[in-house]
C-alpha cells in the first residue's frame, strides 16, 4: 500500500516578511497589472480576509495579513502572461518569494487554482482561502461557485479535457466551502461579503 505524501504547512516552518496592503500596491505597480485585474485581486483579498477574520475568531491561529497578502498578490502574474504567454501562478509566486522570501504567501499564490494535497484546513487555510475567494470573484463582483464555473466554462471551456478539469477545479471548490462553512458554522454560499474590505 502506497504511503499518503504528507503536505507541512509552510506557515508552520517559515517566518518570512508579511507584506502590508501599501507592499502589495508597490508590487502591482511594479508588475504592471491592469486595472481589471487590481479590482479582481481587491475583492479576493476582501472575500480572503473575511474567512481569516472568522477563523480567527473560531481559534485558529493564523496571520490574517498573510491570507490578505496572499489573495492581493494571487494574480500578480496575471497581466505578463496575458500578453507573453506562461502561467501566471508559477510567474507571480516566484515574485512574491523574491519580494517577500515569505513562502506562506507564495504558496498561496502558486495554488490559488488548484490544491495538490489533502484539503486540512488546519494545516493549509491559507492556500485553501485563496482558492475559495478565487472562486467566488467573476470579474469586478462576489458570486456564487456556480455562477463563476458557468463563466469559466463559458470563457474557458473550447474543449472536453478544458471542461473536465473546470469541473474538477469546482468540486474542489464545493469541498473546500463545505469544510469551512462546517468549520466556521457559516453558510459563505449566502454570506455577505464586505466591499468596504477592497484595496483602495
Amino acid at each position: 500500500m502506497a504511503k499518503t505524501k504528507q503536505f507541512t504547512p509552510f506557515a508552520a516552518v517559515c517566518s518570512g516578511r508579511v507584506p502590508t496592503d501599501a507592499e502589495c500596491l508597490e508590487l502591482w505597480n511594479r508588475y504592471g497589472m491592469l486595472d481589471h485585474i487590481r479590482v479582481h485581486s481587491s475583492l479576493v483579498a476582501g472575500v480572503a480576509t473575511t474567512l481569516a477574520e472568522l477563523a480567527r475568531d473560531k481559534g485558529m491561529g493564523l496571520n490574517v495579513q498573510a491570507v490578505r497578502a496572499s489573495a492581493l498578490l494571487h494574480d500578480l502574474g496575471k497581466t505578463y502572461t496575458v500578453q507573453f504567454g506562461g502561467n501566471h501562478s508559477q510567474l507571480g509566486s516566484s515574485w512574491v518569494i523574491q519580494a517577500t522570501r515569505n513562502p506562506a504567501v507564495a504558496q498561496g499564490v502558486m495554488h490559488h487554482v488548484h490544491w495538490p494535497g489533502p484539503l486540512d484546513l488546519d494545516a493549509h487555510f491559507l492556500p485553501l482561502a485563496i482558492i475559495y475567494a478565487d472562486k467566488r470573484v467573476k470579474h469586478e463582483s462576489v458570486v456564487s461557485l456556480k455562477d463563476r464555473f458557468i463563466d469559466l466554462v463559458d470563457r474557458y471551456g473550447v474543449n472536453q479535457d478544458l471542461i473536465a478539469r473546470i469541473r474538477r477545479s469546482f468540486k474542489q471548490g464545493k469541498d473546500i466551502e463545505k469544510l469551512l462553512n462546517t468549520r466556521l458554522e457559516v453558510d459563505l454560499d449566502a454570506y455577505p461579503f464586505d466591499r468596504r474590505r477592497m484595496v483602495q
